[in-house]
């Protein structure tokens, strides 16, 4: 699947399949977004290889702007979002839209989970304006001490 959405004056933005040669450049962008909360190479390097997982990157140019992943969960119809980033400088520009559209239809669940920390409020707004809800919260779930609240969305078919 690839979209083309226009974000910045003048420029086009691509969603576009990741493989395993974005591995520099996705793990450059969790640690700008996630700092000590990035993912481990090894996670990264499973998340743009494994069969089971849906990935997408956001590019301008050939710059990786932001990132989703996704896996159908072990229960059926379930599905995960695995990891979820945008740049900073390129957030509030429709990006993260576009990546959790195109991730959402590829999954093809009947509901998706994905967890958040307590402290990201811009995040947070962004899954209850898709329709997420709370479903539970994770004490100490992030390397970096932090919550995670769990959000689920029940997708319509």
């Amino acid at each position: 699947m690839q979209t083309e959405v226009n974000t910045l004056p003048g420029s086009q933005m691509q969603i576009l399949p990741a493989t395993w040669r974005d591995l520099n450049e996705l793990r450059k962008l969790e640690t700008i977004c996630f700092q000590q909360d990035a993912w481990p190479l090894i996670d990264l390097v499973g998340v743009l290889s494994f069969g089971n997982i849906v990935r997408y990157k956001a590019v301008l140019g050939e710059k990786m702007i932001g990132f989703v992943a996704g896996e159908q969960g072990q229960e059926a119809g379930l599905g995960w979002i695995a990891t979820f980033a945008v740049l900073p400088e390129y957030r509030r520009q429709g990006i993260g839209s576009a990546l959790l559209d195109t991730c959402e239809a590829a999954l093809e669940a009947k509901r998706i989970r994905l967890t958040v920390q307590t402290g990201n409020t811009a995040a947070i707004q962004l899954y209850k304006k898709y329709g997420y809800q709370t479903v539970g919260l994770w004490p100490s779930y992030y390397r970096s001490g932090e919550d995670a609240v769990v959000f689920e969305k029940v997708c319509l078919e």
